[in-house]
């Protein structure tokens, strides 16, 4: 562990230079620079606001690893994704994740679906209306698992609600080997979207016809990965465009 990597693995995420921390911390940039190399030690106030700057708690500073996490997530990104149509299922038990992807999977054979495209896309996301009781008394959740529908596929196969999405903006962030550790690996994904979101001046944003969030599981070179969606407001920076048809 290095106090000086996490510094400077903090300041880079949060994508501000030495000068801009070291006028947040009223230091100057050689200082900022010293604390990065290891060559001096902030003193217990400057670690203090080091943790409230980079939103961080104290013992995690000064005692994790936090570069580790480099493995396990992606750079987030600005993705703008164009309008798609959906075919979607929700189910509300104990652990409906499991249940919903089958269901949808055999939806997809039936529907002929995956005759017409093999590598259809999947997503999946929590379903949100469900009640405290619910919750509380009966373990209960809810999980919708949705086949995106390439352009030119028409069925009546039943069993599904079918939606349309529109062109919208998203925050995004890949997560390899999602499942190792999944409640700690997928929610610390969605942590760190917000902080990327707060530290770099955008909102996440709600509006009707667009999904607020949505995951997308898939192998490559023989890895498990999870591509983690946030919707978010427009921005002028520069974005990639994907199209899920």
């Amino acid at each position: 562990m290095s106090l000086g990597k996490n510094i400077q693995y903090l300041r880079k995420e949060k994508k501000i230079t030495q000068e801009q921390l070291a006028e947040i911390m009223s230091v100057s940039r050689q200082t900022i620079s010293r604390w990065e190399a290891d060559e001096i030690i902030p003193e217990l106030n400057k670690l203090v606001a080091l943790s409230d700057v980079f939103s961080c708690k104290l013992d995690t500073l000064v005692k994790e690893d936090m570069s580790a996490d480099d493995l396990i997530y992606s750079e987030i990104v600005i993705k703008k994704v164009k309008a798609f149509r959906m075919a979607r299922y929700v189910m509300i038990t104990p652990n409906p994740e499991g249940g919903v992807n089958v269901y949808m999977d055999n939806w997809a054979q039936r529907s002929g679906l995956l005759n017409f495209q093999p590598d259809a896309m999947k997503i999946g996301w929590d379903f949100p209306y469900i009640s405290s009781e619910l919750q509380n008394r009966f373990n209960l959740r809810g999980y919708v698992s949705a086949y995106v529908l390439p352009e030119g596929f028409e069925t009546d196969c039943p069993g599904v609600e079918f939606a349309n999405q529109e062109e919208a903006e998203y925050a995004v962030i890949t997560i390899y080997d999602p499942f190792v550790a999944a409640f700690d690996r997928i929610s610390n994904a969605y942590k760190r979207i917000m902080k990327y979101l707060q530290a770099n001046g955008f909102r996440e944003k709600t509006k009707e016809n667009i999904l607020p969030c949505f995951e997308h599981e898939y192998e490559k070179e023989g890895i498990t990965c999870m591509d983690v969606y946030m919707h978010v407001d427009s921005v002028s920076k520069s974005d990639c465009f994907t199209s899920f048809s």
